[in-house]
């Protein structure tokens, strides 16, 4: 991995989570969640984020269908991801992130925020995209380093 953060996106049609490694690449921490408006504007706000934090890779998540399928939104998060290589100038990743988003839930469900109730509802949304994109840096981290590792035996 070179030297610099890697972010992930986790892309919803309404909000995007956004996770970040430390500079050294070694742990993956939620960063925040941007509320969508428009393709165009989306976009800017990313590449400011990029900028902001010497961003050097990007790895968003892929919602492909449970089957292995490219689902409709599937193809409009590849279209953002491409964007992003092409703005940005950076690699980018896809990365499956089937069940990402039920694996973020039952950490909220875990971590004691209950989904009955009116204010927790609330917290949950402003943080369950980015708990999502922290599992796929997570994920992809880890793929990372077991090819790493196994380009060394």
């Amino acid at each position: 991995m070179q030297n610099g953060r890697v972010m992930a996106l986790d892309v919803g049609k309404v909000r995007i989570g956004v996770a970040l490694t430390d500079p050294l690449g070694y742990t993956a921490q939620p960063l925040m969640t941007i509320w969508r408006k428009t393709p165009g504007e989306d976009v800017r706000n990313l590449l400011r984020l990029i900028r902001k934090h010497e961003v050097t890779e990007i790895v968003v998540g892929n919602p492909l269908h449970l089957s292995g399928d490219v689902s409709p939104w599937a193809a409009k998060v590849q279209a953002l991801a491409e964007t992003l290589r092409e703005r940005s100038e950076l690699p980018v990743h896809l990365w499956d992130e089937r069940l990402t988003s039920v694996a973020a839930h039952e950490i909220l469900d875990e971590a004691g925020h209950d989904r009955r109730s009116s204010k927790d509802r609330q917290d949950r949304k402003q943080i369950i995209d980015q708990v999502a994109a922290t599992l796929i840096l997570e994920g992809w981290m880890a793929a990372r380093a077991r090819a790493a590792a196994a380009s060394h035996e």
